[in-house]
């Protein structure tokens, strides 16, 4: 695979890898569910701060080697966005399914021995749902992170399973159940996380407006950029209360 990489990346001895599922922030390309709601330059810059903090959290963790997977158009100007010590990789094919299977077959195959992928929309998330995902991977062959509308937020393994994240269903509410499935097929242990939420839908920003308006610290550049679309995103929030 082609990929970018700093030269602090390839230092790290860290048995634990998070891998974070990214694109570029191109306008029209990223959060597009957000789109009729919201100008497009506020949703692109959105998806920016969202990507900016879950790098933070990433790096929050101590010791663990981090990366980002995304597509092979978008190499250059997300490693120009994540900076020193993260290693850029592209993914092999189009869409979630492939970006997930190009995690681990391009980790897993290297040696690294808990790897974990994770989405880069839910940079509020606790740093504790983090390692305890890796801790499970102790004693399991696979960890999820279900969302509550039916997804996942992360999903980690220690070694390849062919055919895991193939068939329909990414990006729905049927794609945990799909996944499970699939596990079960080929026995695999699992392991859970908490649930959790990811931002995809103006009911999930409002969410996380209120929640960062409490704790902005948890999410600062996103917060601050729900402070200066605070009127916009106040809307939305009157638009639901009225569904």
């Amino acid at each position: 695979m082609e990929s970018w990489s700093h030269s602090a990346a390839h230092s790290h001895n860290s048995d634990r890898t998070l891998v974070i599922m990214a694109k570029a922030p191109k306008p029209g390309q990223v959060k597009t569910r957000l789109n009729p709601s919201l100008p497009l330059p506020a949703v692109t810059a959105f998806y920016r701060c969202l990507l900016d903090d879950t790098l933070q959290l990433a790096r929050s963790l101590g010791d663990v080697e981090i990366a980002v997977m995304c597509p092979g158009s978008d190499v250059d100007e997300v490693a120009g966005l994540v900076g020193g010590g993260v290693r850029v990789v592209a993914q092999t094919g189009e869409g979630l399914a492939a970006a997930l299977t190009s995690v681990f077959q391009e980790f897993a195959t290297a040696g690294h021995r808990r790897i974990i992928a994770f989405n880069s929309d839910s940079p509020h998330l606790p740093a504790s749902f983090l390692h305890s995902a890796f801790e499970a991977l102790v004693a399991s062959d696979l960890v999820v992170g279900p969302t509550f509308d039916g997804g996942y937020y992360l999903v980690g393994a220690k070694t390849i399973h062919p055919g895991l994240f193939e068939g329909d269903g990414m990006g729905t509410g049927s794609a945990l159940d799909l996944l499970l499935a699939r596990a079960r097929t080929m026995e695999l242990a699992v392991g859970f996380t908490d649930p959790f939420y990811d931002i995809d839908v103006v009911d999930d920003l409002v969410r996380l407006a209120a929640e960062l308006k409490l704790a902005p610290a948890r999410a600062p550049r996103t917060a601050a950029w729900m402070k200066q679309w605070e009127p916009a995103v106040a809307q939305l929030q009157t638009g639901t209360e009225d569904l």
